[in-house]
């Protein structure tokens, strides 16, 4: 009986054993195959960050050397500068650095690619280079020159050891002290090095890069709210939430801009609701309530007029719709503050409509919170008229209004704003109000203009 059984068992086990074996094996090799590719892809990325690294060097060197007179030559120079590092920071954010300080790099990069373009934008024949963008130039390709050297000495360590980044990716996960590797070495090198450079002026034309450190200094003063407190304004917003059902977590304790998320778990069949609050002040940042969403009964300005009053309720006041996006029957209603006769387009908020029964499903206000003040806005140097005639002969103007937006330099410009027909499309034009200059061209959707007409 016993041998029978086995005769008939051992067949099964050795099936079993080969299938858990080549199982075992096809695991193996897929999983092989994986780290092989990411490998590929953190090697490719490294050594074509160190080429775009080595190149950008050489393009401020070239810059440098053109004649004062040189317009074309410093603009396109510096439009390849910001090129370059553009494609040098979409690199590093291919690699596996996260776990690793590389915040001065990244500074730099970003001021760097700010600095280019913007210099590079703007007309040299009225605005030439400054003698202190000349300096700052000048530091940018000794620092770039000092960056490439220490990227290739690693890069031929690299290549020398056969070094792998995926034990990168492992020592930086570890969070074990002291972390040996050759690659992690190089870049802490190179960012130490970076964080040294305080001395390099960016001027005027790199201040959006500090906009968002800008931006939360505007709460500093104000004084923290406590978590319960932070419930109470929460309730505000989903009134039909138990203020004790939600959970706070209090975010970045200790850095420059600290928050609070709130979460509302409303069970299986439902998606949480979320909410982000300053905690300087706590003010709401965004909120989220999502639903699936069958159908749609209410039509475009139904849903602004739902948004408006709910904007009205909460505390913002004088808002109004400038564009209109549709998705899955839910709307997304952006509006920006009116302050006198003057649009303030940074002050912005969007509010999400369900189109089935008209609830508010989520609101943005970050830009609110962040640039909310009440402005000293001198009046137009030109006429409305007379910006008019800086426009295309053949664009048929519908409207005119004025608008404080921000330009490529990051600066607030008063401006006229012309929406008007050409070729069939609508656009809204900003002409700025002090000196005629075409700011900005916006195409103009046609649910942007039903959204923006008094009911």
């Amino acid at each position: 009986m016993y041998s029978r059984l086995s005769m008939v068992l051992m067949p099964i086990l050795a099936v079993a054993l080969i299938g858990a074996g080549y199982w075992g094996y096809q695991e193996h090799r897929e999983k092989n195959a994986i780290l092989i590719k990411a490998e590929n892809q953190y090697q490719r990325a490294f050594h074509d960050l160190s080429f775009h690294i080595d190149k950008l060097q050489t393009e401020l060197g070239n810059t440098l050397t053109a004649s004062s007179t040189s317009h074309d030559v410093y603009r396109r120079g510096l439009a390849n500068v910001w090129r370059l590092t553009s494609q040098a920071q979409s690199e590093i954010n291919q690699l596996p650095l996260t776990l690793m300080p590389f915040n001065h790099t990244e500074q730099f990069l970003a001021n760097l690619a700010n600095f280019s373009y913007r210099t590079a934008v703007r007309d040299m024949t009225k605005q030439p280079l400054s003698e202190q963008e000349m300096t700052t130039l000048s530091q940018l390709y000794t620092h770039a020159q000092d960056i490439r050297n220490q990227l290739r000495d690693t890069q031929g360590k690299v290549i020398a050891n056969n070094l792998r980044w995926m034990d990168v990716e492992t020592a930086l996960a570890t969070q074990k002290e002291p972390r040996d590797n050759t690659i992690i070495d190089g870049f802490q090198t190179v960012d130490k090095k970076i964080g040294k450079y305080s001395e390099v002026n960016w001027g005027p034309t790199a201040l959006a890069v500090h906009d968002e450190h800008k931006r939360v200094q505007m709460l500093a003063g104000r004084p923290e709210t406590p978590p319960d407190e932070i419930k109470k304004k929460a309730a505000r917003f989903v009134p039909y939430v138990d203020p004790n059902a939600m959970q706070v977590t209090d975010n970045g304790k200790g850095t420059d801009f600290p928050t609070y998320s709130v979460r509302v778990a409303r069970g299986k069949n439902a998606e949480d609701i979320h909410m982000d609050f300053t905690k300087q002040g706590g003010h709401l940042l965004a909120f989220a309530a999502p639903r699936t969403v069958a159908s749609a009964r209410l039509g475009v300005r139904e849903a602004r007029d739902i948004a408006a009053q709910y904007l009205d309720e909460h505390g913002y006041p004088n808002m109004n719709a400038v564009s209109y996006d549709r998705y899955d029957h839910v709307a997304t209603i952006t509006f920006a503050r009116r302050q006198n006769d003057v649009l303030v387009y940074p002050e912005k908020a969007a509010v999400r409509v369900a189109l089935d029964n008209g609830e508010v499903l989520g609101l943005v206000a970050s830009d609110y919170v962040f640039e909310h003040k009440d402005r000293q806005i001198a009046a137009p140097k030109l006429s409305a008229e007379e910006a008019k005639k800086t426009l295309n002969p053949k664009l048929d103007v519908a409207s005119q209004s004025l608008a404080l937006i921000r330009n490529e330099l990051d600066q607030e410009v008063l401006c006229h704003e012309f929406i008007g027909k050409l070729n069939g499309s609508t656009y809204r034009i900003f002409i700025n109000a002090d000196n005629g200059t075409e700011e900005r061209i916006d195409t103009v959707k046609a649910e942007d203009q039903q959204a923006e007409q008094k009911a």
